[in-house]
C-alpha cells in the first residue's frame, strides 16, 4: 500500500525517469491521512499516535521517525515527546533550544533577569558584533577576580575599576551595558512575547540573521519565528489557567528542557525526528510525515518554478518511501507562522496520491475534482526578507499576543451554553470535553479532557472555544 501510494505520487512529476518501485513484503496497511485543529495539537497528536502504537503493538521507540520539511517544525514535537516521557533524538542536527541562535536569544533573556550571569554575558556582549573583542574581556576578568566584583560590575564602569581602556572601547561598553539596562526595564511592562520579539530586533540579532537569505539564514529565521511561537505556546497554556506566564516563567521552562535534552545520550530506543531532506536512505518501520500544508510543504519558494515544484514533489516521495510498515501523513488547519495564526490548506501533494491507498478521515480526497487548479505552479516574485528590517518584526513579528477578555456578549452567550458534558473546540487545543466548571464572574474556570493534548483547566474569560 505504502510503495502503491508513493508511485501514484511521483508519477505526478514529468520531468522524472519513469520508475516503478516495488515490494516483496506483504500488502500492509493503508497510508493513513490526519488532520488537527492547530500544529500544537498535530504534535500531541503525533506523540500520542506513536505512545499507542509503541504499548499496543511493542514497537521500540527506536522504529518511529517523525518527518518535517524544515528544521524548526521540531520543537513542538520535542516538547509533546517530552510531556509523554518519550525519549527522543534529532538525527543530522541538534535540539531546538541547542540552537545557536536560540542560545543567543535565550542568553540575553538570561542576562536582562540576572546581570550577575556571567555565561550569559560572555556569550553575547559582542554577538553581534560590535567591537568589544577577548582582550578587553580579559581586562573585565581580571578586575573582576582582582576586586571580587561581578563582570557586570565591572563593564558599567571599568575605569572606576582600573581596567585600562581606550574611549573607543569605553563608549562600546557604555552602549552594551545601555542596552541592556533598557531591557531591564522593558522586561517590567511587556508581555513575554512582545518583549523577545523586541529585544531580538534592538540587540541586533534581527539584523544579522535577516542580512539574506542564504538557505543556512533562512533556517535561522525559522528557527528565531519558532522561538517567538514557543513562547506564545507558553503563555497561552499559562493564562488559559490563570497562571503566571512571565518571560523569567517561560526561561524556567526551557532550563527544564534543555536539562532533559542532557539525559541518558546512550540510550538506544529513541524516536527519531528530522528533516525529509536527512532521511534519504534510512528507512523506519513506523513514519510521521507533518506540517503537510501548502506554503510548507510544498515550500512557499518552490511555487516560482514547475522545476522545484516537482523537487519538493520528489521529496514527499522519498519521505513516503522511509516506511516500512505504517506511514501517516499529518497537517493542520492552523499554525502558528512568522508570529501569526494562519489558516494553511491541505498540501497540494494530498491530492497527488491514488486514494485506494490512502486511509483520508479528513476529507481532503472529497476536493481533489474541484480544485485541480491548485496543483499548477503559482509564479511569485521573491521578497527578500531583510529589505523589511526597518519595519518591527513585521512577519514574524507582528501579531503580539496579549489575551483579551471576551466581549461581555461572548462571555455571557458561551456561560449561558456551556455546562459539563459539553463538546468544545478550542484554537490551540482542539476537541474536548468539558469534565468541570467552578468559580464565578472573572474566575470561573472549567476542566476540559482534550483528545490530543489531555486534561487543561481554562479560565474563561480568557479561553478561545466555540461550543460544537
Amino acid at each position: 500500500m505504502i510503495v502503491n501510494a508513493a508511485n501514484s505520487l511521483i508519477a505526478k512529476n514529468k520531468g522524472q525517469i519513469p520508475k516503478h518501485l516495488f515490494s516483496e513484503n506483504d500488502r500492509g496497511e493503508k497510508v493513513r491521512l490526519v488532520r488537527s485543529y492547530s500544529d500544537y495539537e498535530e504534535a500531541y497528536m503525533v506523540a500520542g499516535s506513536i505512545s499507542e502504537v509503541h504499548l499496543r503493538y511493542g514497537d521500540t521507540y527506536n522504529t518511529f521517525a517523525i518527518l518535517y520539511r524544515t528544521n524548526a517544525q521540531s520543537r513542538a514535537f520535542e516538547e509533546a515527546l517530552r510531556k509523554r516521557n518519550i525519549p527522543y533524538r534529532i538525527y543530522g542536527g541538534i535540539s531546538f533550544y541547542q540552537r545557536k541562535e536560540i542560545k543567543d536569544v535565550i542568553a540575553y533573556i538570561r542576562l536582562v533577569l540576572n546581570p550577575s550571569d556571567e555565561e550569559a554575558l560572555r556569550r553575547i556582549v559582542n554577538y553581534p558584533a560590535r567591537g568589544i573583542g577577548d582582550t578587553t574581556i580579559k581586562k573585565i576578568s581580571e578586575a573582576a577576580t582582582t576586586h571580587a566584583q561581578t563582570l557586570w560590575t565591572i563593564l558599567t564602569s571599568p575605569l572606576e575599576w582600573g581596567v585600562k581602556i581606550n574611549s573607543g572601547t569605553q563608549t562600546k561598553l557604555k552602549n552594551f551595558a545601555t542596552l541592556i539596562t533598557e531591557l531591564q526595564e522593558e522586561v517590567k511592562t511587556k508581555n513575554a512575547d512582545e518583549f523577545v520579539k523586541d529585544l531580538i530586533k534592538k540587540t541586533g540579532i534581527f539584523a544579522d540573521v535577516y542580512v539574506d537569505n542564504l538557505p543556512e539564514n533562512v533556517s535561522k529565521q525559522e528557527n528565531l519565528q519558532e522561538l517567538v511561537n514557543a513562547i506564545i505556546d507558553f503563555c497561552t497554556n499559562r493564562e488559559e489557567s490563570g497562571e503566571s506566564a512571565t518571560i523569567s516563567d517561560f526561561l524556567s521552562e526551557v532550563s527544564l528542557a534543555t536539562d532533559q535534552d542532557k539525559g541518558d545520550e546512550g540510550e538506544a530506543e529513541k524516536v527519531t525526528l528530522m528533516t525529509i531532506h536527512a532521511a534519504k536512505g534510512l528507512e523506519f518501520p513506523n513514519i510521521y510525515i507533518v506540517g503537510m500544508e501548502e506554503d510548507l510543504f510544498p515550500s512557499s519558494m518552490s511555487k516560482e518554478s514547475v522545476s522545484e515544484l516537482e523537487e519538493e514533489r520528489r521529496l514527499f516521495y522519498v519521505a513516503i518511501t522511509r516506511a516500512e510498515k505504517r506511514c501517516t501523513l499529518s497537517y493542520a488547519t492552523s499554525r502558528y507562522r512568522n508570529g501569526q495564526t494562519t489558516a494553511p490548506l491541505p498540501s497540494r501533494f494530498l491530492k497527488d496520491l491514488d486514494y485506494q491507498y490512502i486511509n483520508d478521515t479528513t476529507g481532503v480526497s472529497q476536493l481533489r475534482e474541484t480544485t485541480t487548479t491548485q496543483s499548477q505552479p503559482r509564479i511569485q516574485t521573491r521578497v527578500v526578507v531583510h529589505e523589511e528590517s526597518t519595519q518591527t518584526l513585521r512577519s514574524m513579528r507582528s501579531a503580539i499576543y496579549t489575551p483579551s477578555p471576551k466581549t461581555d456578549m461572548e462571555a455571557k452567550k458561551n456561560d449561558a451554553e456551556l455546562k459539563v458534558g459539553s463538546r468544545i473546540k478550542h484554537d490551540r487545543f482542539g476537541e474536548g470535553e468539558v469534565l468541570s466548571m467552578s468559580g464565578e464572574g472573572d474566575n470561573r474556570k472549567i476542566v476540559v479532557e482534550f483528545k490530543n493534548v489531555g486534561t487543561k483547566t481554562l479560565l474563561l474569560k480568557f479561553a478561545r472555544y466555540t461550543i460544537l
